[in-house]
């Protein structure tokens, strides 16, 4: 059975260019690009347009879904991280900071960086 790791695989780092230039040679230096395996991003959406959380909701969006990424319920959590299950409720709902010694303990737990909660 497969488990979590700590580390992410990564297959290849990426890298994002740009350039200046002629109008008219836009479409041709784009075909050039892609025959080396890079893809025209021009189209993409930012992630936040997508991603419709406020700055004080993804500390604990990102608690719930390491938590469920992980498999975990807020009871188990709590038995993990001794932190009361409710203080993990309002945390999750935006209710209650979680500080850096509390991001800490839940970065553990969850095999995740704390820094995400912050």
């Amino acid at each position: 059975m497969l488990e979590h790791t700590k580390k992410r695989h990564i297959e290849d780092a990426a890298v994002e260019l740009r350039f200046m230039g002629p109008t008219d040679k836009r479409c041709e230096a784009i075909d050039a690009l892609k025959v080396l395996g890079f893809v025209d991003i021009t189209e993409t959406v930012p992630w936040r347009d997508c991603f419709p959380y406020t700055d004080e909701q993804m500390p604990g969006v990102s608690l719930a879904g390491a938590r469920g990424r992980e498999g975990v319920t807020q009871r188990d959590l709590s038995k993990m991280t001794s932190i009361p299950q409710r203080h993990i409720s309002e945390m999750e709902n935006g209710k209650r900071p979680i500080g850096k010694e509390m991001a800490k303990k839940l970065g553990k737990a969850l095999n995740i960086s704390y820094k995400v909660f912050l």
